[in-house]
């Protein structure tokens, strides 16, 4: 007995279509319960913070971090200070040329290989520094002050134990300074 097509249309059909073969569970959880997009908002909403302390100025993260490297390390090859900071060794010229013309670091021979380029602080460059040391505190204590105190050493020690596990898996990957010149040798 044929249907009319008022009953075709209000009840669906016994079976369900076939998904398609890129379909998974992963495709159909929420977006914001991914963790690579959970991590890139938690990133934005931290830059959006340190310029909210930091960008009267002029200061990204990025460079807060060459500033804070090369003062806890002392000068720097250019490839140690990419990694040392986790960028790309060709995405750190051009960071570093700006930051040379502001006067925060300079670039030097070095005194044992004279193919070497170290990288610096200035005497501007460590003033600047003091400076906003304490307004980029308060960008990291605001990235994290809605977590309880014991909460918010639970997620920055998960996200170093991510990192650490994931330096040295693939060469992409690995951001170790200490490998930048090829002696030392990766923790066990």
């Amino acid at each position: 007995m044929p249907q009319s097509d008022h009953d075709m249309t209000d009840h669906p059909p016994a079976t369900a279509a076939p998904a398609s073969a890129g379909s998974s569970p992963w495709r159909d959880d929420p977006l914001r319960a991914r963790p690579g997009f959970l991590i890139r908002r938690l990133h934005q909403i931290h830059t959006a913070l340190f310029k909210d302390e930091c960008g009267r100025h002029g200061v990204s993260p990025l460079m807060y971090s060459v500033l804070s490297a090369l003062s806890q390390s002392g000068p720097l090859p250019q490839t140690a200070l990419a990694l040392q900071i986790a960028v790309d060794k060709t995405n750190v010229v051009d960071l570093l040329e700006r930051m040379k013309r502001r006067g925060m670091v300079r670039r030097r021979v070095s005194p044992n290989d004279r193919r070497v380029r170290l990288i610096e602080l200035t005497a501007e460059g460590r003033a600047l520094l003091d400076v906003i040391d304490a307004a980029a505190e308060r960008a990291h204590i605001r990235t994290l002050e809605d977590l309880s105190p014991a909460d918010r050493d639970t997620l920055v020690t998960l996200m170093a134990q991510i990192v650490q596990a994931k330096t040295g898996q693939d060469d992409r990957l690995d951001l170790d300074p200490r490998h930048a010149d090829g002696t030392a040798e990766p923790d066990a």
